[in-house]
Parts: C-alpha cells; sequence; structure tokens
C-alpha cells in the first residue's frame, strides 16, 4: 500500500507542503471506510428486504405507497 498523506496549502505564501498522515488519521480513514461499507449493505438488505415483500404480497411499489397514504 503506498502512503497516505495530506496536502496542506498556505494561501497566503503559496506554499504546498505533503504530510504524511498519522496512524490516528489513517485508523479514522479506514473506521469511515468500514462504516460506509456497512451502511451501503445494510441499505442493499433493506432494499432486497422490501422487494421480497412486495413480491411475496403480490402487488408494485407504486401500489405499496397508495396503501400507505
Amino acid at each position: 500500500m503506498s502512503k497516505l498523506f495530506k496536502v496542506i496549502h498556505n494561501v497566503t505564501t503559496g506554499e504546498i507542503e505533503q504530510v504524511d498522515l498519522t496512524a490516528e488519521e489513517i485508523a479514522v480513514i479506514k473506521a469511515d471506510e468500514a462504516a460506509a461499507i456497512a451502511d451501503a449493505e445494510t441499505k442493499a438488505k433493506r432494499e432486497a428486504d422490501k422487494e421480497a415483500l412486495l413480491v411475496k404480497l403480490g402487488i408494485t411499489a407504486d401500489e405499496a405507497k397508495l396503501l400507505l397514504q
């Protein structure tokens, strides 16, 4: 894996600096990525469950919306 870094741009002087991320910053990024993957999986499962229920009931999503109004 290549080293991760952040770019710091001083707009006053125009200086641009690359700084390696700390272990804590990398841990936060990895935790955020894991949370995003878990959220996507949860959303996909919820959508699959909704579709399965609609098939079981024999109605479309639009018909289900009409029932809930």
